[in-house]
């Protein structure tokens, strides 16, 4: 079984970071919303707004199940990143993780991916920088990040 790479931990953790809230109880994190408007804990677990207040170990077992199940969407949709170098399955893994199997699945990014057609599948991850309508820059950012690394 392969394990998820290091490089989509970092970033999943650099651009979702540990989110606290409220500051009148630090080092615990609580349900906020986030920028796509669903309710998130830690380092972007998408949970229930009544969810008790987790700690950063409670938040990294969240995230390493995250990348757990987006690592096994990614391998299933994107076979062929099983036998590429690291770099290219943590993007898509990471790129799995922020935005979910379905739209990993029906998009153009996987058949892009899937020909091993680098070039358009970094094109393709530049596409994925809205949230609610208007270009992010944290996800601007996040999809560079992610092109960076599936380039290499």
């Amino acid at each position: 079984m392969i394990a998820v790479p290091q490089a989509a931990i970092d970033l999943a953790k650099r651009f979702e970071g540990f989110h606290r809230v409220p500051r009148a109880d630090p080092g615990r994190a609580h349900p906020y919303v986030c920028p796509a408007g669903y309710w998130t804990i830690g380092y972007g677990h998408l949970c229930d707004p009544k969810h008790p207040p987790i700690t950063e170990g409670e938040a990294e077992a969240y995230l390493a199940q995250d990348l757990r199940v987006a690592l096994a969407a990614t391998l299933r949709y994107c076979p062929v990143l099983a036998t590429e170098p690291e770099g290219r399955l943590a993007a898509i893994v990471d790129f799995t993780f922020n935005l979910g199997a379905g739209r990993l699945q029906t998009s153009a990014l996987r058949r892009r991916v899937n020909q091993r057609d680098w070039t358009a599948a970094a094109t393709e991850l530049r596409r994925w920088v809205y949230g609610g309508g208007k270009v992010l820059p944290g996800l601007v950012a996040r999809r560079e990040a992610e092109v960076s690394i599936l380039s290499v």
